[in-house]
């Protein structure tokens, strides 16, 4: 059962990073599927569309969070976004939990330096193997912008 949720999520991360356009990679530090620290990735899908990801290891097992996020705009001067979306959460460990996140945070990306900084919130419900709703999840990412 494990494998046949893992194939077609990991399918359509393949498919989201071949069709994505500029990307940014880095680290965010907080809750993660119940792990601390994890690789985060931004891959736009458009002008106010993109794919906020995330790989973590732990204690827990590897979880993979794969949101879309249907909201992104600018928030007064151009630096400065805020965005909203949701996506499916995925962790392979003990227990193993399939679920849904949302996502609603803010962004400053600086003009000097290929650099953002974002704040965020991820609600997640549980769906498979534990039924739960977890209100945490806050978070703060700090990534490389690639052509900026």
């Amino acid at each position: 059962m494990k494998k046949l949720v893992l194939l077609p999520f990991m399918f359509s991360l393949m498919l989201v990073w071949n069709q994505s356009q500029a990307q940014e990679l880095g680290l965010r530090f907080g809750d993660v599927l119940g792990n601390s620290v994890a690789i985060d990735g931004v891959f736009a899908l458009g002008e106010f569309s993109r794919v906020h990801a995330d790989l973590s290891f732990g204690d827990r097992g590897v979880g993979i969070e794969a949101l879309w996020n249907f909201v992104y705009r600018p928030l007064g001067e151009e630096a400065f976004h805020w965005y909203a979306g949701v996506g499916p959460s995925l962790l392979i460990g003990d227990p193993f939990v399939l679920g849904v996140s949302g996502e609603i945070g803010l962004e400053y990306t600086f003009k000097e330096v290929p650099i953002s900084l974002s704040l965020d919130w991820r609600p997640r419900a549980d769906i498979v193997e534990t039924t739960a709703f977890r209100a945490g999840g806050f978070g703060f990412n700090v990534r490389y912008v690639f052509g900026s």
